[in-house]
């Protein structure tokens, strides 16, 4: 079960990473770089966009860095918990731009990105 979860965790942390990108491209570059699935971003501004790249940094950093150095492991799950309400949002997002094909993917995110029982409170490691 440890495995899996640090699997999970590697898998969250890999889509956030990339996905922290919105912190460094400008606005035009995002809208352009992968045709309809990306033309979301012209709904925020280019400072909310730093602020999506931000809070997918720092969960990034959060489902891994906790538990593999035991530091504050507690902090995996609530960063599990934010990623939950971020891919929620970007659900939300989507069902209300009409995007349902891209859809897929932000349904298996938040069914990764869940808390699990096993990893409250202590490293899955």
């Amino acid at each position: 079960m440890n495995l899996a979860l640090w699997i999970i965790a590697g898998l969250m942390a890999v889509v956030c990473l990339t996905g922290s990108s919105k912190m460094f491209v400008p606005k035009e570059k995002l809208a352009a770089m992968g045709g309809t699935a990306t033309r979301w971003v012209e709904d925020f501004s280019p400072g909310a966009l730093k602020i999506i790249g931000a809070i997918e940094l720092l969960a990034a950093a959060g489902v891994i860095l906790p538990a593999a150095l035991h530091i504050a492991p507690v902090l995996v799950p609530l960063a599990a918990t934010g990623l939950v309400l971020l891919f929620t949002g970007a659900l939300t997002m989507r069902l209300r731009r009409g995007e349902r094909v891209t859809i897929a993917g932000d349904l298996v995110y938040l069914a990764l990105s869940r808390p699990h029982k096993s990893t409250c409170g202590r490293s899955p490691g």
